[in-house]
């Protein structure tokens, strides 16, 4: 690999030791793919490294990482393989339920050092209120990294003898639920264009006992850790995660179609592609966005971190300003994913071209609904003043 975006060396013990992963992790990008799943055993090895405790509250053995750091050390994976960054963001967004649920329940699931968590926040399952459990059934898409889970949560609306329950606001009331993976039928359906690697396929129960101390609404409730990092929402955070996997990404493209048009000739003329005027107009404009990206980001992240150690709530604005960054950032690595791959000419096409895959992760990275087109809008109703569901941001 060449040189990082960042220096996470100095990150406490878990950047060292996941930079001496990088190497495996890239040299098996293409096993990954093939497998449409992180392998078991890369798994374990992040795992022992501490990537998927970045976000867990001390309190139980997490990190409890500034969201900076954690935004570094997910791009930096994702510079290695998208995929495999893909599959510690999912894991370190699923651990910031310790800060809602009760303490027993919480050390249950994540007490774990190398305990590796995931899910899908979606209501797309029934819960039917049963007094002191939830009766779950649902089957759930978008599962990434959920072969290596030994707990999955799974966002479920919550029904109480056959009726839906609601938000006082009116609102369809659902909560995430979380049971062992070994509860779960998994569903072979991840047969797709990109991100391959995360094994992002479905999973479902069927008739599930869940007690209620292992539910959450990110919605309705409040955490009942007062850390700064839980102030930050949900949506806010899995963005973040999201954003940091496609800069990540592109960070990478973009050096590999520097090199290749340094060295590359173009046909019948005997010149290196650097020399040529449009090659360099590119590659300068597409480097100029990506830093922009990266900087606006950056500046999002710590102002939000500021009014999180402050006694206040993160405010509209500043929860929106994250959100479009994120859109923004995982946006134009998507562009700049494009043009490293129309630059890489007709060798880009080929499937052992890292070109390809990097343009292939970029744009499924741009489907993710915490940074789809529709943030453009949320945002801009808080900059107009319009009014704005919050639980959005």
């Amino acid at each position: 690999m060449t040189g990082l975006q960042y220096d996470i060396s100095t990150i406490g013990e878990v950047g060292p030791a996941i930079l001496a992963l990088l190497p495996e992790i890239a040299a098996r990008a293409e096993e990954t793919e093939k497998a449409r799943r992180l392998p078991a055993d890369l798994a374990a090895k992040l795992a022992a490294a501490g990537a998927f405790n970045l976000s867990k509250p001390a309190t139980l053995g997490g990190l409890e990482l500034a969201p900076l750091d954690f935004m570094k050390i997910v791009a930096t994976v994702a510079e290695a393989d998208a995929s495999a960054g893909w599959c510690v963001m999912i894991a370190v967004t699923s651990t910031l339920g310790a800060a809602y649920l009760p303490e027993p329940a919480a050390r249950e699931i994540w007490g774990p050092d190398d305990v590796i968590t995931g899910g899908v926040f979606a209501p797309m399952g029934k819960a039917e209120d049963k007094g002191d459990h939830y009766l779950l059934s649902g089957q759930w898409q978008w599962g990434s990294g959920s072969a290596n889970c030994s707990w999955l949560g799974g966002g479920a609306m919550i029904f109480k003898d056959g009726e839906l329950q609601k938000f006082d606001n009116g609102a369809p009331y659902h909560r995430m639920l979380f049971f062992p993976a070994k509860e779960v039928s998994f569903i072979d359906s991840w047969h797709v264009a990109g991100l391959k690697g995360t094994g992002s396929g479905d999973f479902s129960v069927e008739a599930l006992k869940v007690p209620k101390d292992r539910s959450v609404s990110f919605v309705g409730d409040q955490p009942r850790n007062p850390a700064a990092l839980y102030k930050f929402p949900l949506f806010g955070l899995l963005a973040l995660g999201v954003s940091s996997v496609a800069l990540g990404n592109a960070r990478v493209a973009l050096e590999e179609i520097r090199t290749i048009t340094i060295h590359k000739k173009t046909p019948g003329g005997g010149r290196s592609m650097a020399q040529r005027a449009t090659v360099q107009v590119e590659l300068a404009r597409s480097t100029a966005q990506l830093e922009a990206a990266f900087g606006y980001l950056e500046n999002a992240i710590k102002r939000c971190w500021e009014e999180a150690q402050g006694n206040d709530a993160i405010s509209a604005k500043s929860r929106a300003n994250l959100r479009l960054a994120c859109a923004h950032g995982t946006e134009t690595a998507a562009d700049v994913c494009k043009t490293a791959f129309t630059l890489g000419g007709g060798a880009a096409v080929y499937s052992d071209n890292g070109l390809q895959r990097r343009f292939r992760d970029a744009h499924v990275a741009t489907q993710h609904i915490a940074t789809a087109p529709a943030v453009f809008e949320l945002a801009g109703r808080v900059l107009l003043d319009q009014p704005v569901d919050m639980a959005m941001l």
